[in-house]
């Protein structure tokens, strides 16, 4: 039976993802019933993957503009302007559910879908970042999760040759069985050169260029929109498979057609595939498509409409061109050895019509499927947060021996150097890497320029637990901090929203304070939002994830020679605290490390002082006066320092460290998580220029210290050697794998 003559029945349309409610819209929309491709179609783009329907309410809280912005929003990634023409390209995407069922192939998925945003628009990829969330990494499916999600990541990034300039990865009982999985691609591009996601022109050229269309991905944005059950393992069939020889070849022909301005329009066929990508390019230029999928290159045998048009099949792109120009196209992919297909043409009638051997088998107006319906969620604080925001410290024991609370906590997975991660990155491909994955932000090359992009993705997902407003807000600012520790100004963000199911009205109150917050900070930092990506439905059969609004951001650097990292350098240099210390604990990973407890409320952020202590930072660094520069995070103060000693691919170096308490607790002092601090390092000479600097821009600093020795000595609390530190942090995840 063909596909379109399949009968609709409420099965199938609950089935389908969609409501009832939701159904009879569809109807009045097009004036009769749909038949079975049909309703995949809306499906599709009906899914929240695809139309952010529960989310859009609340992502138009986000500032969106700015002068440094050329565009936001709407397109397949954000760019910022940086200068000389030139701007950068970034966005962020989650494959959560795809990977807890084929992490391998899932996770390099999720990371090519994410380099297609970026080049589709015009821009040379130059790095890609991961955000990672996983459970408990002691156990035996974790292991087996976290091993093939990074090396799908880096087998695919290896083979496109772009390099890896860093990431995120925690770890918390919280995502045992939904672990979330997001890539960051950042690029570079000729503002004049933009390309648009557009089907410009009744009459020019749709073709399909790229892979062949298989069943690999059916159905996998209303897969990606459901939550994970009992049944997620059956489903491997949603998720696409990629082919990174492919993706590179393709990569190269479309930015060659781009240079040659042979494109009028381009989609990346990621999510909903060829439905997707046909639609939103109509409706976004105010025509229509009409393509023949008996045209559409197969891999596999007696596929149907329905199959054809909602596949994921990797590696394949939507272009709309002139017909006079088809054969300097075709020459161009046939250099790359890239199959190029005529499939359709533009209309100017606003409907998608797709044939097969040009019977009509699915006729739909592209303004029905993009305009979804929009829904306002309830919100509701979660009954949970009376409970777990209350602490007494009291309660809490102070560490007998705070030496080994410290190396305790660097063996932390959270905490501990991720080089087992990065060290699967082929090193090869990383020419225009200037800082690799290690320091406080990755830094790559503006190719032809002086300039550097310094990028970062941020979130703790326990502090957005216990308050997701002040969570939001941290992870804009430690993003900021961390590009500023590398000397960049911050620009711009993308989001990652990773929630629980939006009908639940405590976790659309998380998610709608999470964005208040991100809001709030992004406003203060000038860091607009350009881009990004809403993952719903992230939970497990305990319940839901923690909630996580991943920021991404990206930073420019003026002078690639003034790039800072976050490692001690030299004997008798001076180490300078801004920011202040103060008594928190609340939501620390020494209390979930040391303690085993997830409660309290996180930490304070005032956004005055964060945006005076980063620009104290970056106007010393400007001048030259800084050696290193190091935010303190997870871990507290102890373990910031720690890192300073002991990440230097120079070798390992002690330090001195003399902190005021002003009656905190020791374990709060060293391990304490205060938001706004920077450590810095510097020569003495240079050290009340920098003291001038932080009085004019009324930042708090002190001289807490001095680098030299072979040991860690903080206090009388900490005297520990560097190279025990180091042994305890560089070799934790590792052990844990062979554990």
């Amino acid at each position: 039976m063909p596909s379109e003559a399949i009968p609709i029945t409420k099965e199938l349309i609950e089935k389908q993802g969609l409501t009832m409610d939701e159904y009879k819209m569809i109807k009045r929309r097009m004036g009769r019933e749909p038949n079975y491709t049909e309703l995949g179609l809306f499906s599709a783009m009906w899914s929240e993957h695809c139309s952010y329907k529960n989310s859009k309410p609340v992502l138009k809280l986000f500032p969106t503009r700015g002068k440094q912005v050329v565009q936001g929003p709407g397109e397949n990634a954000g760019v910022v302007d940086i200068g000389d023409g030139l701007g950068v390209v970034f966005k962020i995407e989650s494959h959560n559910h795809p990977s807890a069922v084929e992490p391998y192939a899932a996770s390099a998925t999720g990371g090519g879908g994410c380099i297609r945003d970026i080049f589709t628009m015009g821009a040379r990829p130059i790095g890609l970042l991961d955000s990672l969330r996983l459970g408990k990494l002691e156990k035996g499916k974790v292991k087996i999760l976290f091993k093939n999600i990074i090396r799908g990541f880096t087998d695919y990034a290896n083979v496109v040759q772009i390099p890896v300039l860093g990431g995120e990865i925690y770890f918390d009982e919280s995502f045992e069985g939904n672990p979330l999985v997001n890539a960051m691609t950042v690029g570079i591009v000729k503002i004049k050169a933009l390309v648009k996601a557009r089907a410009k022109g009744a009459g020019n050229l749709v073709l399909i260029v790229g892979g062949p269309t298989g069943r690999d991905g059916v159905e996998g944005a209303a897969f990606a929109s459901g939550a994970l059950d009992e049944d997620a393992s059956k489903k491997s069939s949603a998720v696409a498979i990629g082919d990174p020889h492919m993706g590179r070849a393709l990569r190269e022909a479309c930015l060659e057609m781009i240079a040659k301005k042979l494109a009028l329009g381009m989609q990346d066929m990621g999510a909903a595939g060829l439905i997707c990508s046909t639609c939103e390019t109509s409706y976004k230029a105010k025509t229509g498509t009409e393509i023949d999928i008996a045209l559409v290159p197969r891999k596999e045998k007696g596929m149907n409409a329905y199959e054809v048009m909602l596949s994921e099949s990797q590696e394949r792109m939507l272009v709309v061109v002139e017909k006079k120009k088809l054969e300097e196209v075709k020459r161009v992919f046939a250099k790359w050895n890239v199959p190029v297909d005529i499939i359709g043409k533009v209309t100017n009638d606003g409907m998608v019509r797709v044939k097969e051997h040009g019977r009509v088998v699915a006729e739909v107006p592209a303004a029905a499927l993009v305009e979804s319906p929009i829904y306002k969620r309830k919100a509701s604080r979660p009954a949970y947060l009376s409970k777990v925001q209350r602490l007494n410290l009291s309660s809490i024991k102070e560490p007998k021996d705070c030496n080994g609370a410290l190396v305790k906590l660097l063996s932390n997975p959270t905490i501990a150097s991720k080089g087992w991660v990065f060290k699967h990155a082929d090193p090869r491909v990383a020419q225009n890497v200037l800082l690799a994955p290690g320091s406080d932000a990755g830094v790559a090359a503006v190719p032809g320029t002086k300039k550097a992009i310094a990028v970062s993705t941020d979130c703790n997902s326990t502090y957005c637990y216990l308050d997701p407003f002040k969570g939001g807000e941290i992870a804009v600012a430690e993003a900021a901090r961390n590009l500023v520790c590398a000397g960049a100004l911050p620009l711009a963000i993308t989001d990652g929203i990773n929630f629980g199911n939006p009908k639940n009205p405590e976790v659309f109150w998380q998610f709608k304070q999470a964005a208040l917050g991100i809001t709030r900070a992004c406003r203060a930092l000038n860091t607009p939002v350009v881009s990004g990506n809403v993952s719903f439905n992230n939970e497990n059969p305990k319940g839901s994830v923690d909630p996580t609004p991943i920021v991404g951001m990206v930073g420019l650097i003026k002078d690639k020679s003034k790039i800072i990292t976050q490692y001690f350098k030299d004997s008798q240099d001076v180490i300078l605290l801004l920011g202040k210390n103060k008594e928190e604990l609340g939501g620390s990973e020494y209390l979930k490390t040391l303690h085993g407890r997830k409660i309290g409320r996180c930490p304070e952020i005032d956004l005055k002082l964060e945006k005076s202590a980063q620009k104290t930072a970056l106007e010393a660094i400007g001048k030259g006066l800084i050696q290193s520069a190091h935010d303190c995070s997870e871990g507290g103060i102890a373990v910031a320092l720690a890192e300073c000693c002991i990440s230097s691919p120079r070798g390992k170096i002690g330090a001195v460290i003399n902190l005021a308490s002003d009656n905190i607790r020791k374990d709060a002092l060293l391990f304490g998580e205060s938001q706004s601090r920077i450590i810095l390092s510097a020569k003495q000479k240079n050290v009340n220029k920098i003291l001038r600097i932080a009085k004019k821009n009324k930042t708090p600093v002190s001289v807490i210290g001095r680098v030299g020795g072979q040991r860690l000595i903080i206090n009388r609390l900490i005297n520990k050697s560097v190279n025990e530190l180091y042994k305890a942090w560089s070799s934790a995840i590792e052990n844990c794998l062979k554990g």
